[in-house]
């Protein structure tokens, strides 16, 4: 039996050929881009040729699958962090959240008893501290304070676009004014009747969401990913079709692609991970860590969902053009060939067997 299970042709069934020119003999074969360019009909390329097409491919691939995650990354905080009311809504449902109230209402009781304070002294002060635990607590489970929540998370985006965007802003800190929520809360503490709640001012305080040595930053990361957001899913997809079109083998080069692309989609969902992680480590307050992760993770939802998407269509994408390379070589393979010559019913030829000469 010859090399894949073929049968040799009667004529050299008994040919030795000397070890000395097999190896040349290896060398004249054609390649298998060759076998399969004459199989259907097409010219044959040159083996120099398939080498640079090849590796031409392969990087315009790996860019592509380079480029795939950041391609997500700049659409997530394009389209759903710089766009108010989709960060609104995702922020919304973070009001019933138990760590985020519990959070939100320490912060405020602080604050309320620190502007009670030079009206409430001493054991005054400790007497008070029960109430206002209580009526700010109570607060947080009201439609009041998910309003408050709503108005300020929207204040606080509004003021942060604006610092991002507009580059004749006036340098320092992004602040926001807190005066609606501390109305409001007022209101609900005098409903209570609670002592001193009328005198709690109503002021427009100036609260820094932003400081003022990170602004800078954070407009050029968004002006860079804003510009991202349009040039990098065109150059992915750019390079990706290019690289598969140049192929020598456009079948193969899919799967690569395929796995490239899952590989970025589980990059990114570790990335969101590491991330996650590390914001939470960087909190001084370990009592609110559990707030800020229900925020990350609201905050993060769609980008985890895109990468777990990439990671689907990837594996999907390469699994099935793996199938349907190994169906169709299954398939040729299984075609009906050229009949051979007949062989002698007495077993092999009778002609003494040839060999090369020597060099």
């Amino acid at each position: 039996m010859g090399e894949g299970g073929r049968r040799p042709h009667p004529a050299v069934a008994g040919l030795r050929i000397p070890a000395p020119a097999r190896p040349q003999l290896r060398r004249l074969r054609p390649h298998p881009y060759a076998r399969a360019a004459v199989a259907h009909g097409t010219p044959a390329p040159l083996p120099g040729t398939v080498r640079l097409r090849d590796s031409l491919s392969a990087a315009l691939v790996a860019l592509a699958c380079l480029l795939t995650p950041c391609t997500a990354l700049s659409a997530w905080a394009t389209l759903a962090l710089a766009d108010t009311t989709r960060y609104v809504d995702t922020m919304a449902p973070l009001a019933a959240d138990p760590a985020v109230r519990t959070a939100v209402a320490d912060t405020v009781e602080e604050e309320v008893l620190r502007k009670l304070a030079p009206e409430a002294q001493g054991a005054q002060s400790s007497v008070l501290a029960p109430f206002v635990r209580d009526a700010v607590r109570s607060f947080t489970g009201t439609p009041a304070f998910r309003a408050a929540w709503e108005t300020g998370n929207r204040a606080v985006h509004d003021a942060v676009l604006h610092a991002l965007r507009d580059d004749t802003a006036v340098r320092g800190p992004v602040t926001v004014d807190l005066a609606p929520v501390t109305a409001q809360l007022r209101e609900r503490l005098a409903a209570d009747h609670m002592p001193y709640a009328h005198r709690i001012p109503v002021e427009h305080t100036e609260v820094a969401v932003v400081p003022a040595e990170e602004v800078a930053g954070l407009r050029k990361g968004y002006q860079v990913l804003h510009a991202a957001a349009f040039w990098l899913p065109l150059a992915t997809v750019v390079l990706a079709v290019t690289g598969i079109a140049v192929a020598a083998c456009r079948r193969r080069a899919l799967t690569a692609t395929g796995l490239g692309t899952a590989l970025g989609g589980a990059l990114l969902v570790l990335a969101v991970a590491i991330g996650r992680r590390l914001t939470l480590a960087d909190l001084p307050d370990h009592d609110h860590r559990p707030a800020a992760g229900a925020i990350y993770d609201a905050l993060t939802a769609t980008l985890r969902t895109a990468a777990w998407l990439l990671l689907a269509v990837g594996l999907t994408v390469a699994l099935l053009s793996w199938l349907t390379g190994r169906y169709g070589t299954r398939h040729r393979s299984g075609s009906p060939t050229a009949p051979t010559a007949p062989t002698a019913p007495d077993g092999p030829s009778r002609q003494p067997p040839a060999t090369l000469p020597r060099p």
